[in-house]
């Protein structure tokens, strides 16, 4: 759940910067919105869960 909460946020924050900064516009980012809402619905999505969550974990295994 944490690492689902952070996702949202982080993907948020860039949202929110490339439509400031960048070219994207306000469309893209409800369209981008859109397809995440529609691809967590469908059978893909526990694979994209997984996905993410193994590449959450491989980060944080990483030692500095």
């Amino acid at each position: 759940m944490a690492i689902s909460i952070s996702a949202v946020v982080l993907l948020g924050i860039l949202v929110f910067i490339f439509v400031k900064k960048s070219g994207l516009n306000a469309g893209h980012a409800i369209v981008c919105t859109l397809f995440g809402f529609f691809l967590a619905s469908t059978s893909i999505a526990p694979s994209v869960n997984r996905f993410v969550a193994n590449i959450a974990e491989m980060i944080g295994q990483i030692r500095f």
